[in-house]
């Protein structure tokens, strides 16, 4: 899908919540109608998300069955629901789904913080109509080699469902940009900055990456779960993540190099002149400046008087000592 709008005859185009109710759809139905490409959006010219076109709303409207049929196609089941479509209980459905024979297509929590996994109904009934899977949904027990990876812990349904959600994401991707921030999506800050090495571009990255598809409070219980689940965890799925990123940002790189800052001798002003900086000009207000003292030079240094001197004082010239006075003083004097 390119980067420009699409136009329609009558230019009208409708928010997401109003297209919603044209459609006669609950707003996570027309949701996943359109994550599942059933509905068609367009660019909003705002820049505000993605809005439905007046046409497509005919469009759909004059399909046989509507709106049950489009309402049939976006329905998603829980757990129980699903095994009561497939004629199984809630723990033989939970293991097909388990060793990903069933993909979950969303989850939400519970009040009570609890993962709920949710399916499309169409895949579910077409999964049980499926003679091939007659033995799985119909016989007394699950071959061997299945119960034994069950008991060995796999559980693909986070997996699963990143996967689906991945193939979401990229579906809304309008340039390469877009793309590497639908991989970043699912990778840890760390796994994308030894993919995205230069700052600017992994911020460019960061830009596209979009957030989890059910946030809580930042920090809360619930928000971490959701991290967790978004964020792949196992080496095989992180390897190929990693390289479907690098891949992604060479195109990128390709397509538009990611902003970064003028230098600093070179700026841009608001009407895109450049703007050379200017160097310090050390000249300046030279006038106005008061004269430097001149020190003198260090042969030029009188020591310091002595503290009998008293503070500040230095001697003057060499003095003739005087002679002693007085009998000794003459005495003295005679005898030279």
């Amino acid at each position: 899908m390119s980067g420009r709008t699409v136009t329609t005859p009558d230019g009208r185009t409708y928010a997401p919540g109003r297209a919603a109710r044209e459609l006669g759809l609950k707003r996570r139905e027309f949701d996943l109608a359109v994550d599942l490409g059933r509905i068609r959006t367009v660019p909003d010219e705002g820049g505000g998300g993605r809005r439905v076109a007046h046409t497509e709303i005919e469009r759909l409207r004059s399909q046989d069955g509507f709106p049950d049929a489009l309402r049939a196609r976006a329905r998603s089941v829980s757990t129980g629901e699903a095994a009561g479509i497939m004629g199984v209980t809630g723990a033989r459905f939970t293991r097909l789904a388990r060793l990903g024979l069933l993909v979950p297509v969303a989850f939400y929590l519970n009040r009570y913080r609890t993962l709920v996994w949710l399916y499309l109904a169409d895949e579910v009934a077409q999964f049980a109509a499926d003679e091939q899977n007659a033995a799985l949904v119909h016989g007394r027990s699950l071959p061997k080699e299945l119960r034994a990876r069950l008991a060995s812990g796999l559980d693909l349904r986070a997996r699963n469902w990143r996967g689906r959600h991945l193939g979401f994401l990229l579906r809304r991707a309008e340039d390469p940009w877009e793309r590497a921030g639908a991989l970043a999506a699912l990778l840890d800050p760390v796994q994308i900055a030894d993919v995205v090495k230069d700052p600017y571009e992994r911020a460019h990255v960061h830009r596209f990456r979009p957030g989890p598809p059910t946030p809580g409070s930042p920090g809360s219980p619930a928000a971490q779960l959701v991290e967790e689940l978004v964020t792949a965890d196992d080496p095989d799925e992180i390897g190929w993540l990693r390289a479907d990123l690098a891949q992604a940002l060479d195109e990128a790189r390709a397509h538009r190099p990611a902003p970064r800052p003028a230098p600093r001798a070179e700026r841009r002003d608001d009407a895109g002149h450049t703007q050379h900086a200017r160097r310090p000009d050390h000249t300046r207000h030279a006038r106005h400046r008061p004269a430097a003292r001149t020190l003198p030079a260090p042969a030029q240094l009188r020591p310091a008087a002595s503290p009998a001197g008293g503070p500040g004082e230095h001697p003057g010239p060499p003095r003739e000592p005087e002679h002693p006075r007085g009998l000794l003083g003459r005495l003295r004097r005679r005898s030279r």
